[in-house]
């Protein structure tokens, strides 16, 4: 296994951690927990040092599954990463009281990262005014836990702002290659990683996107003199940059375990031939000619005044038709409102189906996007299913 840097903590992380949201699960949707341990102990036992988990995951059975399989001196060979469930918290009691929780599904006596979950531009400051940081300082004291962090899902000033209000050790973000201006995107990596955080990478295959592509992708991997698959690809273009401190793996298989762990064991910083790096940008290139909607999420369409997320909305039905991922689209698609419901991430439907065609964004829109003929096309399609259109007739 190769070890990197952890920003600026005395800590070599492997290059491959192990995330706990995808664990290999029996028909009834419980985890499978025969399999899932002989995963996990094959990743520790071959070198890797850090897994991470949340409150929610698994409906909220990967903390209480990870309490029962990392004993055994499986918790001493590991750093242990989980969440606090943001959006959960109402009161700054709730700070105590998840953690308490958690401390508990887990069986350990500490934790050594506790993030702050999926932090965004509502988010953070809700929980700043609360008092988490000093909240934090007093957990540390009290050996709780050793390291506060976030991980985050926004714009890239969101993110700048929250690092610069707190002395954060390390930070969790979604990057991959085709994620370099999303989210924190590689401003985000390296503003983060010159201040001294470790960075966590997160989603590094795109929930699977990148993972059989389309044949135009593949004959562009296909072209290089090195053969590789696409999963190979998508993880050495991050092992590459050594502002990448770990990426997490959500492993569902033996054989996707056996395979990251020995990609990891053959990468490294520079890897990468120049030849080889711009392959990324074609890769990049055709990806993005097989969108059906020339959306540039520049956001200049919002706010919507019925609350739809019309970059969201067309981001969701471009990802499907460039990665040929119709139904996990729609499985977003369906998720969006459950979410936004459960979590109270916001107070309404942000899906297509709230739009009203009043017209009020197209007048905004610099690629002069039909957005009131488009939402209902979306929504009939993933919503209901409709067959996909790549153009309005």
């Amino acid at each position: 296994m190769q070890y990197r840097n952890f920003g600026r903590l005395d800590f070599q992380v492997s290059a491959l951690g192990f995330g706990a949201m995808r664990l290999p699960t029996r028909e009834d949707g419980e985890i499978d927990e025969a399999e899932a341990t002989r995963m996990l102990h094959y990743a520790i036992d071959h070198g890797v040092n850090y897994v991470d988990t949340a409150y929610p995951y698994h409906r909220g059975q990967s903390e209480p599954f990870l309490g029962r399989v990392l004993k055994g001196g499986y918790r001493e060979k590991i750093m242990l990463a989980t969440k606090l469930p943001s959006w959960e918290v109402k009161t700054a009691a709730d700070f105590d009281r998840y953690l308490d929780m958690q401390l508990e599904r887990l069986q350990v006596d500490y934790i050594d990262f506790y993030l702050l979950h999926a932090l965004n531009k509502e988010r953070w400051p809700r929980l700043r005014d609360l008092g988490v940081r000093e909240w934090a300082e007093k957990a540390i004291a009290s050996g709780r836990f050793r390291y506060l962090g976030f991980s985050f899902h926004d714009d890239y000033e969101t993110f700048k702002q929250i690092v610069d209000q707190y002395d954060w050790p390390m930070c969790q973000i979604q990057y991959n290659y085709m994620d370099v201006e999303n989210q924190a995107g590689v401003k985000g990596l390296r503003y983060a990683a010159a201040k001294g955080l470790a960075v966590v990478v997160m989603e590094p295959l795109l929930g699977g996107k990148l993972v059989g592509p389309p044949a135009p992708v593949q004959a562009i991997w296909d072209s290089a003199a090195t053969r590789r698959t696409p999963a190979a690809w998508a993880f050495y273009w991050l092992w590459n940059q050594p502002e990448v401190s770990v990426v997490l793996s959500g492993m569902s298989t033996m054989g996707q375990v056996e395979e990251n762990v020995a990609l990891a064991d053959a990468s490294s910083i520079g890897m990468l031939t120049e030849e080889e790096l711009a392959l990324y940008e074609r890769v990049r290139a055709q990806y993005r000619e097989l969108t059906a909607i020339p959306c540039t999420r520049c956001g200049y369409c919002m706010p919507c005044p019925q609350g739809v997320d019309i970059p969201g909305n067309f981001a969701t039905y471009n990802d499907a038709v460039m990665f040929d991922k119709p139904e996990a689209a729609r499985g977003h698609y369906a998720w969006l409102k459950y979410a936004y419901e459960v979590q109270g991430i916001l107070d309404r439907d942000v899906r297509a189906a709230q739009c009203i065609q009043c017209g009020a964004c197209e007048t905004k829109c610099p690629q002069a996007i039909p957005i009131s003929e488009w939402m209902p096309v979306i929504h009939a399609v993933l919503g209901e299913g409709q067959p996909f259109v790549m153009a309005l007739p």
